[in-house]
Protein backbone atom coordinates (compact mmCIF):
# COMPACT_ATOMS: atom_id res chain seq x y z
CA UNK A 1 0.00 0.00 0.00
CA UNK A 2 1.44 3.40 -0.96
CA UNK A 3 2.23 6.09 1.58
CA UNK A 4 -0.41 8.53 0.37
CA UNK A 5 -3.17 5.98 0.81
CA UNK A 6 -1.94 5.18 4.31
CA UNK A 7 -1.91 8.88 5.19
CA UNK A 8 -5.39 9.36 3.75
CA UNK A 9 -6.70 6.48 5.85
CA UNK A 10 -5.03 7.87 8.96
CA UNK A 11 -6.58 11.27 8.30
CA UNK A 12 -10.04 9.72 8.07
CA UNK A 13 -9.40 7.92 11.34
CA UNK A 14 -8.36 11.18 13.02
CA UNK A 15 -11.43 13.00 11.76
CA UNK A 16 -13.68 10.37 13.29
CA UNK A 17 -11.84 10.27 16.62
CA UNK A 18 -14.19 12.12 18.97
CA UNK A 19 -11.74 11.68 21.87
CA UNK A 20 -9.26 14.18 20.43
CA UNK A 21 -9.10 17.50 22.29
CA UNK A 22 -9.80 20.89 20.68
CA UNK A 23 -11.96 19.47 17.87
CA UNK A 24 -15.15 21.11 19.12
CA UNK A 25 -13.67 24.61 19.01
CA UNK A 26 -11.78 24.16 15.73
CA UNK A 27 -13.02 24.54 12.17
CA UNK A 28 -10.90 21.87 10.47
CA UNK A 29 -8.52 19.05 11.21
CA UNK A 30 -5.08 20.18 10.05
CA UNK A 31 -3.40 16.91 9.18
CA UNK A 32 -0.34 17.43 6.98
CA UNK A 33 0.77 18.63 3.58
CA UNK A 34 3.38 17.76 1.00
CA UNK A 35 5.00 14.71 -0.53
CA UNK A 36 4.66 11.43 1.36
CA UNK A 37 7.82 10.26 -0.41
CA UNK A 38 9.95 13.07 0.98
CA UNK A 39 13.26 12.56 2.74
CA UNK A 40 12.67 15.52 5.07
CA UNK A 41 9.75 15.78 7.48
CA UNK A 42 9.02 19.11 9.18
CA UNK A 43 7.08 19.11 12.45
CA UNK A 44 5.69 22.35 13.82
CA UNK A 45 3.53 23.24 16.80
CA UNK A 46 -0.13 23.58 15.87
CA UNK A 47 -2.55 25.29 13.50
CA UNK A 48 -3.14 29.03 13.53
CA UNK A 49 -6.12 30.96 12.16
CA UNK A 50 -5.56 30.39 8.45
CA UNK A 51 -4.48 26.81 8.95
CA UNK A 52 -7.72 26.21 10.83
CA UNK A 53 -9.73 27.83 8.03
CA UNK A 54 -8.04 25.96 5.18
CA UNK A 55 -7.20 22.68 6.93
CA UNK A 56 -3.57 22.88 5.74
CA UNK A 57 -0.51 23.49 7.93
CA UNK A 58 1.70 26.56 7.48
CA UNK A 59 -0.42 28.63 5.10
CA UNK A 60 -0.30 31.91 7.05
CA UNK A 61 2.59 34.35 7.41
CA UNK A 62 4.80 31.71 9.05
CA UNK A 63 4.07 29.41 6.14
CA UNK A 64 5.04 32.10 3.64
CA UNK A 65 8.39 32.47 5.40
CA UNK A 66 8.84 28.70 5.41
CA UNK A 67 8.25 28.63 1.66
CA UNK A 68 10.83 31.39 1.16
CA UNK A 69 13.41 29.53 3.22
CA UNK A 70 12.84 26.34 1.27
CA UNK A 71 13.18 28.21 -2.01
CA UNK A 72 16.51 29.67 -0.88
CA UNK A 73 17.96 26.17 -0.55
CA UNK A 74 16.51 24.96 -3.83
CA UNK A 75 13.55 23.07 -2.39
CA UNK A 76 9.85 23.41 -3.06
CA UNK A 77 7.02 23.00 -0.58
CA UNK A 78 5.70 20.08 -2.62
CA UNK A 79 8.98 18.19 -2.08
CA UNK A 80 8.77 18.03 1.72
CA UNK A 81 6.08 16.99 4.16
CA UNK A 82 4.96 19.11 7.08
CA UNK A 83 2.71 18.46 10.04
CA UNK A 84 2.33 19.50 13.70
CA UNK A 85 2.33 18.04 17.19
CA UNK A 86 -1.36 18.95 17.55
CA UNK A 87 -3.81 18.96 14.66
CA UNK A 88 -6.65 21.16 15.86
CA UNK A 89 -6.21 24.85 16.58
CA UNK A 90 -5.93 25.79 20.23
CA UNK A 91 -8.07 28.78 21.30
CA UNK A 92 -6.31 32.12 20.71
CA UNK A 93 -3.31 30.20 19.39
CA UNK A 94 -2.20 29.43 22.94
CA UNK A 95 0.59 26.94 23.59
CA UNK A 96 -0.48 23.31 23.41
CA UNK A 97 -0.91 21.60 26.75
CA UNK A 98 0.97 18.42 27.60
CA UNK A 99 -2.26 16.44 27.69
CA UNK A 100 -3.14 17.67 24.19
CA UNK A 101 0.27 16.78 22.80
CA UNK A 102 -0.08 13.33 24.32
CA UNK A 103 -3.55 12.88 22.84
CA UNK A 104 -2.21 13.47 19.32
CA UNK A 105 1.08 11.64 19.88
CA UNK A 106 -0.03 8.29 18.48
CA UNK A 107 -1.21 9.88 15.25
CA UNK A 108 1.99 11.89 14.83
CA UNK A 109 4.04 8.77 15.47
CA UNK A 110 2.11 6.96 12.76
CA UNK A 111 2.72 9.84 10.32
CA UNK A 112 6.45 9.51 11.03
CA UNK A 113 6.31 5.75 10.46
CA UNK A 114 4.52 6.17 7.15
CA UNK A 115 6.77 8.96 5.84
CA UNK A 116 9.92 7.23 7.14
CA UNK A 117 12.09 10.32 6.56
CA UNK A 118 15.85 10.53 6.62
CA UNK A 119 15.71 13.86 8.49
CA UNK A 120 13.14 15.33 10.88
CA UNK A 121 13.27 19.11 11.25
CA UNK A 122 11.50 20.31 14.39
CA UNK A 123 10.14 23.85 14.22
CA UNK A 124 9.85 25.30 17.71
CA UNK A 125 10.30 23.95 21.20
CA UNK A 126 7.21 21.75 21.40
CA UNK A 127 8.14 19.50 18.50
CA UNK A 128 11.79 19.60 19.57
CA UNK A 129 10.84 18.31 23.01
CA UNK A 130 9.36 15.18 21.46
CA UNK A 131 12.83 14.04 20.43
CA UNK A 132 15.18 16.17 22.54
CA UNK A 133 13.55 16.72 25.93
CA UNK A 134 15.11 18.95 28.55
CA UNK A 135 17.15 21.16 26.23
CA UNK A 136 16.87 24.81 25.22
CA UNK A 137 16.34 25.61 21.56
CA UNK A 138 18.73 28.54 21.85
CA UNK A 139 21.52 26.07 22.63
CA UNK A 140 20.83 23.35 20.07
CA UNK A 141 19.17 24.98 17.06
CA UNK A 142 20.71 23.94 13.76
CA UNK A 143 22.74 21.16 15.37
CA UNK A 144 21.89 17.76 13.99
CA UNK A 145 21.55 14.81 16.34
CA UNK A 146 21.17 11.13 15.54
CA UNK A 147 18.54 9.61 17.81
CA UNK A 148 17.13 6.14 18.28
CA UNK A 149 13.42 6.32 17.42
CA UNK A 150 11.48 3.07 17.63
CA UNK A 151 14.62 1.05 17.03
CA UNK A 152 15.74 3.13 14.07
CA UNK A 153 18.40 5.79 13.94
CA UNK A 154 17.20 9.06 12.49
CA UNK A 155 18.63 12.56 12.20
CA UNK A 156 16.77 15.30 14.05
CA UNK A 157 17.55 18.98 13.38
CA UNK A 158 15.92 21.41 15.83
CA UNK A 159 15.12 24.89 14.51
CA UNK A 160 13.22 27.95 15.61
CA UNK A 161 9.60 28.22 14.56
CA UNK A 162 9.06 30.58 11.58
CA UNK A 163 6.50 32.50 13.65
CA UNK A 164 9.26 33.37 16.12
CA UNK A 165 11.44 34.51 13.22
CA UNK A 166 8.71 36.92 12.13
CA UNK A 167 8.94 38.60 15.52
CA UNK A 168 12.73 38.84 15.71
CA UNK A 169 15.28 39.67 13.01
CA UNK A 170 17.95 37.89 15.07
CA UNK A 171 15.98 34.66 15.17
CA UNK A 172 15.15 35.01 11.48
CA UNK A 173 18.86 35.17 10.67
CA UNK A 174 19.54 32.08 12.80
CA UNK A 175 16.67 30.20 11.16
CA UNK A 176 17.91 31.17 7.69
CA UNK A 177 21.43 29.97 8.51
CA UNK A 178 20.08 26.71 9.92
CA UNK A 179 18.03 26.09 6.77
CA UNK A 180 21.11 26.57 4.62
CA UNK A 181 22.67 23.52 6.31
CA UNK A 182 19.89 21.18 5.23
CA UNK A 183 21.14 20.22 1.72
CA UNK A 184 24.53 19.20 3.09
CA UNK A 185 22.96 17.33 6.01
CA UNK A 186 20.72 15.42 3.62
CA UNK A 187 23.70 14.55 1.45
CA UNK A 188 25.64 13.39 4.50
CA UNK A 189 22.83 11.23 5.86
CA UNK A 190 22.44 9.58 2.45
CA UNK A 191 26.15 8.81 2.29
CA UNK A 192 26.36 7.55 5.86
CA UNK A 193 22.98 5.85 6.06
CA UNK A 194 24.39 2.34 5.90
CA UNK A 195 27.14 3.25 8.33
CA UNK A 196 24.64 4.62 10.84
CA UNK A 197 22.62 1.42 10.74
CA UNK A 198 25.83 -0.62 11.05
CA UNK A 199 26.79 1.40 14.12
CA UNK A 200 23.33 0.75 15.53
CA UNK A 201 23.77 -3.00 15.04
CA UNK A 202 27.21 -2.86 16.64
CA UNK A 203 25.82 -0.94 19.62
CA UNK A 204 23.08 -3.52 20.04
CA UNK A 205 25.58 -6.38 19.86
CA UNK A 206 27.80 -4.67 22.43
CA UNK A 207 24.81 -4.18 24.71
CA UNK A 208 23.89 -7.86 24.41
CA UNK A 209 27.46 -8.90 25.19
CA UNK A 210 27.44 -6.64 28.24
CA UNK A 211 24.25 -8.29 29.48
CA UNK A 212 25.84 -11.71 29.09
Amino acid sequence: MDKQKLLDELKVKMKSDISLPLRDSATNLVFGDGSPDTEILFIGEGPGHWEDVKGIPFVGNAGALLNQLLSKIGMQRAEIYITNVIHYRAPENRDPENSEIEAFRGYLDEIIRIINPKIIVTLGRFSMAKFLPGVFISSVHGREKIIDWEGKRIMVVPMYHPAAALRSSEIKLKLTNDFEKLPQLLSTIKEKGDKIQTEKAQDKKAEQMHLI
